[in-house]
Formats: structure tokens, C-alpha cells, sequence
């Protein structure tokens, strides 16, 4: 058995890399950007008006000017037009190119319009309501830096600059394993010695937010079968997340059958809980990597998430997601585990709180639905007290 930093450590060591491809901008959402994305032109491209009202020479100003004869109008779409004489106005809509020998724009609002003069009721700032050509970007500048999870607000950028087609990091094949007789189908109604299956399924919607489409294999407790599936899920998956026999059980038999396939077994066994059965390891020819997390819900969600999506970020060279929040109770630890605690969270004055949420042991599935992730306690610290600043590991979107 061996400490929970190390076996972090053990897993962050065997990332993967699958390459690259190109999808539509229409399907990038939550992918991860591949390369750079440059300006290829100034940003904005032209000066443009930020407000709807009248474009004027503030010379005119300067020469006690304040009622401008409308020359013409200037419509957002429309090629760029020209003031033709420093006395007079041009209409101009929001996001319209600046009329040529003008300078300040001037909302409607301190304006009064009739008969086609407009009359100025607050002396104006030279240049006012006007967004500046290259004032956001100039072209060449580095507007999206790889790797980048791609989102709502970077699609915008990406057809802002012309990219219909995205290069993202592949994602990895992924087949999500369970084990065991006593589990049935979703669909089925379970007799009284067994349950529905819901690690798969809770692996699966995990795996669907990061936009990677996984299998759902069962495999019964006969060596024979698994021998059999897992021979070929080996060779077809990049990852296998295997839920269930792996712990010291005469019907766990998945550590021995990896290692007749010619799995190199990482470690197994972590001084942690919940997960403490945890099994890693990878072939090393076919470069499978395999996560066996132990059987109960609490164990396999927490791992998944302390180890997984770690690793997974990592693959594509993202940071860790975890962070930190401050306890509103105190928490007792273990002094040879380092515990993983379900907690619900709020933020206060800006910053985040975490309180350690009733539970009834590993597995408590039902727990986790009241949870917003994971304060970590590490071995040896006793009891943590309240207001004390720990590491967080969310496992839903809190902000």
C-alpha cells in the first residue's frame, strides 16, 4: 500500500497523448484548443461608434458651434462616409464605421433634432463614444493561448477571426467497465440480493461533460469472460475506467487477469479514504492505461475525480482543478489516511466554505447528490479545525 501522494504522483507520470484533429466551430464546445489563435486584423478594425447620435468635427466646437446641419447618415454595415464640411453632422448608428473628418460622437440624448438640424445640449469630450481601431487587439497579437478549454466566450474570438474548423486535442477511446453478479440493468427490477448498476452510468454523464463519449461493458464474476472482454477492450480503448473487483475478495479477480494480459500493475492499494482498493496500471505495448476503482459509488465518484481528471487534464496539459475553502466546522483525519470528505459549499465576502455533509460510509450514493466535491485531510493532521484553509476538489460547478 502506498501513500496518497504517491500514487498521485504515479498517475500524473503516465499521461497519454492521442493527437490532434479538426472539428466544426459548431462542435468545439468544451474541447481543448490545440494551437494559438492570432488577430488577423486590428480589433476592433475600424474607429467605430459606440452609441447611437450624430459624428462631428470638434473643431466646430473650438469655434462656438453648437447646431450641425445633418449631412447624411452613417448605418453600422455601411462603407465608411465623409463630413464634408466641419460646420455640419453626420447621423451615425451604434457599431458604424466613423465618418471621415470627425472625431466625437454625440449621443441622441443630448441632442434635440428639427428640420434637419441637430442642437447640441452638452458641450461634448473630444473623442468621446468612440471605440478606438486596435484599441482591444492589433493584428498579429495572441488573442487565445493553447492548450484552452474552449467555451461560449472563446467561440466568439474564433469566428471573430474567421476559424470555421478548430484544431483540438483528440479525445482518448474510453470503455467504462463494471463487474459483479449482483448488478442489473437500469430497466430491471433488482431481486432482493442485488442492485441497479450506477457507478457506470455516473462514470458515463462524469465522461460526457469533458465531451468524450464512452462503451458500457458489464462483465459477470467467470474469469473466463473477463479474461475474454478485457483482452479485447485492451486493444480497442485508449482507457479503460473499470468499477469493481479489485479488492482482496475471492470473486475479484480483475488484478490477476491484467496481469495475465501484460498489464504493468502501478500500484494497488492507496493509504486514502474512500478508494482505498484503487488499482493502476498500463500496457505497456498496446499503451492502455487502466484505472480500476474499487466497487462502491462513493469510492469510484471520488476517485474519479481525484485521480482521473487530474490525469486527464493533465494529457492535455491543463492545471489540476482543485482548490482551496475554508471549513465552517471542525473535521477529525486519520493519522495513516488521507481522507476524502463530502462536503456542501458557499461563498461569503468572496471567498469559498466548506462543511462536511451526513453520510453513512462509501456506500452512501445518495450523499453525493447533496455534495458540491471533496476537502482533502491529509494523513497524520488529527483533528482540523474550524476556519482552517484545505484543499477542495469539486465535483459540480459551484461559480
Amino acid at each position: 500500500m502506498i501513500t496518497f501522494e504517491k500514487a498521485h504522483t504515479e498517475v500524473m507520470k503516465n499521461t497519454a497523448s492521442w493527437g490532434l484533429e479538426t472539428v466544426h466551430i459548431t462542435a468545439s464546445t468544451d474541447r481543448i484548443l490545440a494551437t494559438d489563435v492570432f488577430a488577423d486584423r486590428d480589433f476592433p478594425p475600424f474607429h467605430r461608434a459606440t452609441k447611437d447620435g450624430i459624428a462631428i468635427n470638434y473643431e466646430a466646437i473650438h469655434k462656438g458651434i453648437n447646431a450641425f446641419p445633418i449631412e447624411g447618415i452613417a448605418s453600422a454595415g455601411s462603407p465608411q462616409v465623409s463630413l464634408k464640411s466641419v460646420s455640419n453632422c453626420i447621423e451615425i448608428m451604434t457599431g458604424a464605421v466613423l465618418p471621415d473628418n470627425t472625431d466625437t460622437v454625440i449621443m441622441y440624448e443630448e441632442t434635440e433634432i428639427k428640420n434637419g438640424t441637430a442642437v447640441i445640449l452638452k458641450k461634448p469630450q473630444i473623442g468621446q463614444n468612440i471605440h478606438r481601431k486596435g484599441s482591444d487587439e492589433k493584428q498579429g497579437d495572441l488573442l487565445l493561448k493553447a492548450p484552452l478549454k474552449i467555451t461560449s466566450a472563446e467561440i466568439g474570438v474564433l469566428a471573430s477571426v474567421g476559424i470555421s474548423e478548430v484544431s483540438v486535442f483528440k479525445n482518448p477511446k474510453v470503455a467504462i467497465v463494471s463487474t459483479g453478479n449482483e448488478l442489473v440493468d437500469i430497466n430491471q427490477k433488482p431481486l432482493p440480493h442485488q442492485i441497479r448498476k450506477s457507478n457506470s452510468y455516473s462514470l458515463h454523464a462524469l465522461l460526457e461533460a469533458e465531451r468524450i463519449k464512452a462503451d458500457l461493458l458489464h462483465l459477470a464474476d467467470e474469469p473466463a469472460i473477463i479474461r475474454e472482454k478485457l483482452s479485447e477492450a485492451l486493444k480497442t480503448y485508449d482507457v479503460l475506467l473499470l468499477s469493481g473487483g479489485v479488492s482482496k475478495g475471492k470473486y475479484d479477480y480483475i488484478p490477476g487477469i491484467l496481469a495475465q494480459l501484460g498489464v504493468e500493475k502501478v500500484f494497488h492499494f492507496v493509504m486514502q479514504q474512500p478508494g482505498k482498493p484503487f488499482w493502476f496500471g498500463v500496457h505497456p505495448e498496446l499503451k492502455t492505461v487502466i484505472f480500476s476503482f474499487p466497487g462502491n459509488p462513493v469510492s469510484t465518484f471520488a476517485n474519479y475525480h481525484i485521480y482521473f481528471k487530474d490525469w486527464l487534464q493533465a494529457c492535455f496539459g491543463l492545471k489540476s482543478t482543485a482548490f482551496e475553502a475554508i471549513l465552517t466546522r471542525e473535521i477529525t483525519g486519520s493519522e495513516t489516511l488521507t481522507k476524502f470528505i463530502k462536503v456542501k459549499t458557499h461563498f461569503e465576502s468572496g471567498q469559498l466554505f466548506a462543511e462536511a455533509i451526513p453520510e453513512n460510509g462509501s456506500g452512501d450514493l445518495t450523499s453525493l447528490a447533496r455534495s458540491d466535491g471533496f476537502v482533502k485531510i491529509e494523513a497524520g493532521k488529527g483533528t482540523v479545525r474550524k476556519g482552517s484553509c484545505v484543499s477542495f476538489i469539486p465535483t459540480r460547478k459551484i461559480i
